[in-house]
């Protein structure tokens, strides 16, 4: 690691009620304030006093009701049972903010291209140039029966679609010029139309014309987050991506996967620096390892076995209620799972089975748990001690959870970011105005 690298922080958001973690809406000191814009705004302005480099927005676009088919389980026990516009979450977040990033996921799946870059492009006008798009394909019939499908798309088409997806938002984005913008008012010139172009695309999936609505923004454009990991999600994100969010089981598979992606880089042409890699984890931070432990107890209280269950068949799309517990799936419905394609891979290379039983997915992914993501947990510098391990390694930043909300930020921000700064691997004050200035990526050129 030289001695100027320094990592990124980022903040894993939901506008829902709770965080990534189902149980934390049940934590004693969790904020219940959720539909309110101050929830947001709180947070948002705990992270940019913690220097966070991006607090950004997760989304699915239905409730997690694939387990027996039903959503009441989901309405009983609190997992992700109201989902607002994150859009609208973060555009309040980003108000009550000037430097801290603020990203969101919207869905290539069931949104239009020319939408999309639309309503990006004006975030990123409304920020001064600090927003990122999270760029999903939707991953289950729940989803889709919301947009007036009968079932989602198969995998290589979502990102068939996806990638055309992509070709136009970014297209739209670059028709204009950034000197285009004239507001001449003594010659009378608003824009020079020569300038600006329109994009008239045909493809397979969309049509979508042009010119764009809106000038060029002030870092060029949004930053485009993305998640792939495997197959064609990784090729996927090595074209795409600027950040791109992972979640590795441990510390050493994600040194290979992390040393497997760089070198994939080099292959397309992009260079190794050129896209930032930020694995999920929780923190649980305490003065002591004793209090930090006591923490964690509270916390691992909170857990119900079914709040798993549900979340299992809500990313794989498969009703884990109509397969015994110890009953390995068959070949034809492993081939079957239309969900995350990573989290199949992953239980199947943990356990050891081509063909895992529900448990297996339970205790391999944990899902659910804290257990889901890698845990640092302990006093300031024990947390310290082990993000440096990892960031020397296996990852240029982090993707921090929260156990619950506000709480879990509040606590690394006031303990665990002056033990990085004072070591040097993370920042003292933003190193400009702009979202590509604080990550160090460069602003993209019109080609």
């Amino acid at each position: 690691m030289t001695a100027d690298r320094q990592m990124a922080l980022v903040a894993f958001l939901q506008a829902q009620n709770c965080s990534n973690f189902p149980a934390s809406w049940r934590h004693p000191a969790a904020a219940g304030d959720f539909l309110t814009p101050h929830y947001y705004q709180r947070i948002g302005r705990t992270l940019e006093d913690g220097k966070f480099h991006l607090a950004f927005f997760d989304d699915r676009l239905a409730i997690p009701d694939v387990y027996a088919d039903d959503y009441r389980v989901t309405m009983r026990d609190g997992i992700r049972a109201v989902k607002l516009d994150p859009m609208l979450c973060a555009s309040a977040l980003g108000h009550a903010t000037s430097r801290l990033g603020v990203g969101v996921t919207y869905s290539t799946t069931y949104y239009e291209p020319f939408h999309v870059a639309r309503i990006f492009s004006t975030l990123d006008h409304m920020t001064g140039g600090r927003a990122a798009w999270n760029v999903v394909t939707s991953l289950n019939n729940s989803e889709a029966v919301n947009f007036g499908r009968d079932l989602v798309l198969e995998h290589d088409l979502r990102y068939d679609r996806a990638e055309e997806f992509l070709e136009i938002v970014r297209g739209h984005w670059r028709g204009w010029d950034d000197d285009a913008l004239v507001l001449d008012k003594a010659g009378g010139m608003f824009a020079d139309p020569e300038k600006i172009r329109r994009l008239d695309h045909r493809g397979a999936w969309f049509k979508s014309r042009g010119p764009f609505t809106l000038p060029r923004t002030p870092q060029g454009e949004p930053v485009l987050i993305q998640a792939g990991q495997s197959g064609r999600g990784r090729s996927f994100a090595a074209k795409w991506g600027d950040l791109v969010f992972v979640i590795y089981p441990n510390l050493k598979l994600g040194q290979k996967s992390y040393r497997e992606f760089k070198d994939h880089l080099e292959t397309t042409g992009r260079g190794r620096d050129t896209v930032k890699i930020a694995p999920a984890v929780y923190t649980v931070v305490g003065e002591t390892q004793a209090q930090a432990e006591d923490k964690r107890a509270v916390i691992d209280s909170l857990v119900k076995p079914i709040d798993g269950l549900v979340l299992l068949s809500e990313v794989l799309n498969f009703d884990f209620a109509k397969k015994p517990y110890d009953e390995p799936f068959t070949t034809e419905e492993m081939d079957g799972i239309s969900g995350i394609q990573a989290f199949r891979d992953r239980v199947v290379m943990l356990s050891g089975r081509a063909n895992p039983s529900p448990r297996d997915f339970v205790e391999f992914t944990r899902r659910g748990t804290l257990d889901e993501f890698p845990v640092f947990m302990g006093s300031p510098k024990q947390i310290a001690d082990q993000m440096e391990e990892w960031f020397a390694t296996a990852c240029d930043g982090f993707v921090l959870a929260a156990s619950h909300a506000p709480g879990a930020y509040d606590d690394f921000v006031r303990m665990v970011v002056p033990e990085l700064q004072n070591r040097g691997v993370f920042r003292t004050a933003y190193q400009g105005a702009t979202l590509r200035e604080n990550l160090g990526i460069a602003r993209p050129e019109i080609k």
